[in-house]
């Protein structure tokens, strides 16, 4: 956990993906962004590429990103391609991992699933949200590792949710495998490990010029609501008796949702700054956590302890799959 003083910056929660990149020149930087076809994806992109980045958009179908490829293909520096990743089988992702050469200067774990009804196991076995929010990007982070050394200076972003305070990994039953299933602890601890997965990766390669930091995005009407029930969505108040959606008044706009992301990834306000977790374009302060929190990070999303645990476990889990 970090004693230096929480970081802030000029912008606030209303503040876009593109304002938060006006000015910078990215231009020469080569960026992966998982998930980077729908919801707050597709504006990560749009921003990074729009300052000048070569971007590649890692998803299940290459084609779902034909638009943005496309609206990138004219004149200017910014240059969006799409890539074949699926999180939740290895075998993909050790193929995206053989077909990435050169430097990377900045990877975008921002793909993800949420609440899924039922315990779902991926390919090799491992609980569906587990293994798709956090086991893969793992697996992605540790197998692109020497390309981002070889930038010079690389970040990691990973996106986790304000849900990760009520649920502390569980290191005893990862998997589901001996209590009964339950969608939103499932997701919960998903998104605790991901935190973890940030601080371990700054306690880790900071030598190789690596710099990792994890941010919730907030609350924004995207695809991550898919499998939530209609009676879920209405509980929640974003849903009509019509079954429209319906934007609160806390609610981002997806371009506002993916400035956190952006700041993480290219401002030259983070320069050097690793291990730590954002929301609304600043830097959160630390809380016990548990179902009482309802804002900053989890105490035990940045423990270092935590982090290393968590690093062996998943480490041991990917050699024995």
């Amino acid at each position: 956990m970090s004693d230096e003083t929480p970081l802030t910056t000029p912008f606030t929660a209303r503040t876009t993906a593109a304002e938060i990149l006006d000015g910078v020149d990215l231009t020469g930087r080569r960026m992966i962004v998982t998930g980077g076809a729908s919801g707050i994806g597709v504006e990560t992109v749009r921003a990074l590429a729009g300052a000048g980045a070569e971007v590649t958009v890692a998803t299940r179908n290459p084609a779902s990103a034909d638009e943005l490829v496309a609206e990138f293909a004219g004149p200017g520096p910014g240059v969006v391609r799409a890539a074949a990743l699926d999180l939740a089988d290895l075998a993909s992702v050790d193929a995206f991992i053989k077909g990435w050469d050169g430097p990377l200067h900045a990877l975008v774990a921002n793909a993800g699933i949420m609440a899924i009804p039922t315990r779902q196991l991926t390919p090799q076995g491992w609980e569906l949200q587990l293994g798709t929010n956090y086991l893969g990007h793992f697996a992605l982070a540790r197998g692109l590792h020497d390309s981002l050394r070889a930038a010079g200076s690389a970040r990691v972003v990973v996106l986790s949710s304000g849900a990760h305070r009520r649920e502390p990994f569980d290191f005893d039953d990862p998997q589901f495998a001996r209590q009964p299933y339950d969608p939103w602890s499932a997701y919960g601890r998903s998104k605790t490990a991901d935190v973890l997965l940030a601080v371990g990766i700054a306690r880790r390669w900071a030598a190789d010029g690596i710099v990792a930091n994890a941010l919730n995005p907030g609350f924004i009407n995207t695809n991550l609501q898919r499998h939530m029930t209609e009676e879920t969505l209405r509980s929640f108040g974003v849903l009509d008796e019509a079954g429209n959606r319906i934007d609160l008044p806390y609610y981002k706009t997806p371009a506002q949702g993916a400035a956190t992301t952006v700041l993480l990834a290219a401002s030259p306000l983070l320069e050097g700054i690793t291990g730590r977790y954002f929301t609304d374009n600043q830097e959160t302060e630390v809380v016990a956590g548990g179902p009482e929190a309802t804002h900053g990070v989890a105490a035990h999303a940045l423990d270092a302890a935590n982090a290393d645990r968590l690093w062996a476990y998943a480490e041991q889990t990917l050699t024995s799959r």
